[in-house]
């Protein structure tokens, strides 16, 4: 098996089809890499990136887009649901094959100190890659986001990783990291208030007290008259989708709102959707070796 390392950098721009093309073009010129997936949302103004390829590779493709996403998206006017601080807002690597977590922290740390000084823009490690333990938790991170980040950097506690001790006005700051694959998974609520979108994601994520591997927030989709319930699952296999999601089912029911649907962002490991079909549908003593597909791939 080669050495893979998988990468889902999130860039601060989901409008601008053009911007959007350029950065990933950056990532397809890169021997080495293959691009998996790409996909934007408006409301959230975010699109997010995912690729594969060997260490070096996947190294030299992520900054490479980070430069791109720097030269074309300005931090100063961008307005969007999700929470951000920079242009490229995040960068995380996570292991595939025949690499192992500390060889991401590594790499995390590599690409991390180029993008602070080759393109002045302060980062910070989170996950496995922190530096700190206040730092290991993006949300921590993100806390204040782009507009507080002028403030929160002048703390002592906050001097980034690698890079300028300022804010880049024109791309904020970075977060590189390492860390295990992640679902992000949104659930849609039949309704457009925002409130009872935060009380269920307050309940439904770890720090609220709800399940241990679930980090929420309460998102409007304007352009569909909708809030939804923005997740994401840091360990599927520890809480599963199914979990999250009739979790907040459950909540829903409190305010009277119906669950109208839901969305996976990015890519989902295999196993992640099993476990659901598994629950949903009782089978019993199911296995990855009754996928069809896997035994043809093996073919």
């Amino acid at each position: 098996m080669p050495k893979l390392v998988e990468c889902i950098p999130n860039f601060s721009e989901g409008r601008n089809k053009e911007v959007v093309e350029r950065i990933v073009d950056e990532v397809r010129r890169v021997e080495g890499v293959k691009l998996l997936d790409y996909s934007s949302d408006k409301d959230h103004n975010r699109s997010v990136v995912t690729f594969v390829g060997t260490p070096e590779a996947v190294k030299e493709a992520a900054f490479n887009a980070c430069k791109k996403a720097s030269e074309l998206i300005d931090m100063r006017v961008h307005k969007g649901e999700h929470p951000r601080v920079g242009a490229t807002d995040v960068i995380p690597f996570v292991p595939i094959s025949e690499v192992t977590m500390q060889d991401c922290v590594e790499i995390a740390r590599e690409v991390g100190k180029r993008i602070g000084e080759e393109l002045n823009i302060p980062v910070y490690l989170y996950e496995e890659a922190a530096t700190s333990p206040h730092r290991q938790n993006l949300a921590d991170i993100r806390k204040g986001q782009y507009e507080g980040f002028f403030e929160k950097i002048k703390k002592p506690e906050w001097k980034p990783d690698f890079g300028p001790s300022e804010v880049n006005e024109k791309s904020g700051v970075t977060v590189v990291g390492a860390r295990f694959p992640l679902v992000a998974f949104n659930v849609n609520l039949g309704t457009n208030d925002i409130n009872i979108a935060n009380n269920i994601a307050k309940v439904v994520r770890h720090i609220g007290g709800g399940l241990r591997y679930v980090k929420a927030i309460g998102v409007e989709l304007k352009e569909r008259n909708i809030v939804q319930v923005s997740m994401n699952l840091v360990n599927y296999e520890k809480t599963a989708i199914y979990r999250a999601f009739e979790l907040v089912k459950v909540e829903a029911k409190r305010y009277g709102v119906p669950v109208i649907g839901s969305e996976i962002i990015g890519l989902v490991p295999l196993k992640a959707l099993m476990d659901c079909a598994e629950y949903y549908l009782q089978i019993e003593n199911f296995s990855l070796d009754q996928i069809l597909e896997k035994k043809i791939f093996e073919f």
